[in-house]
């Protein structure tokens, strides 16, 4: 049986340096077809985090409007080839988006983060198991941190502060946003 924790929901960004620099299409074509299988699994067909999810490049940085979208027709051809890692739907009083997590190095960090109650932002970083590093000097240590990010444009009829988010065995993660009712 799987476990489940409950995740903070942030109204702050506890990792802004991840902006950094931007993903363009070109260099995660090249960052992809030289990774290994573990990055395949991350940003492949099917997953969150692929740039690729709708079968053209979207940037990851920007905020794609997915509640804007039918579920059944955006992932049509990754549903029929058994390819999909992520499922969003609507109930009477909630957006559901569930999202297999990338797995497999180290412990997975998620952060959900909110930006000025419109855009939610889903990422994570990996933390190596063990040590690392036996010297202090930073000229040795790594560089950049491997992680993940997607960022999900909200409609505008959700309470956002009373967003749920939880993930089961590092692996598979659940946000429910529930529609605000009184709006309207």
């Amino acid at each position: 049986m799987a476990s489940w924790k409950l995740l903070e929901v942030h109204t702050d960004d506890q990792t802004p340096h991840k902006w950094c620099v931007s993903l363009s299409e070109e260099t995660f074509k090249r960052m992809f077809s030289h990774g290994s299988p573990t990055v395949h699994k991350i940003f492949g067909d099917g997953s969150l985090f692929s740039p690729m999810l709708f079968g053209k490049f979207f940037d990851p940085s920007d905020a794609f409007p997915l509640w804007d979208f039918e579920s059944d027709v955006l992932l049509s051809n990754l549903r029929s080839s058994g390819k999909t890692s992520i499922d969003w739907f609507q109930t009477d009083d909630a957006y559901v988006l569930k999202a297999d997590l990338p797995a497999g190095v180290g412990n997975n960090i998620v952060q959900v983060y909110v930006e000025n109650g419109k855009v939610m932002e889903i990422s994570g970083q990996w933390k190596p198991q063990g040590d690392q590093s036996k010297t202090k000097d930073w000229r040795s240590g790594r560089w950049w941190e491997p992680g993940y990010v997607r960022r999900l444009e909200l409609p505008e009829d959700v309470d956002w502060r009373e967003t749920e988010a939880s993930v089961s065995n590092d692996m598979v993660s659940e946000l429910r946003i529930p529609k605000n009712t009184d709006r309207f």
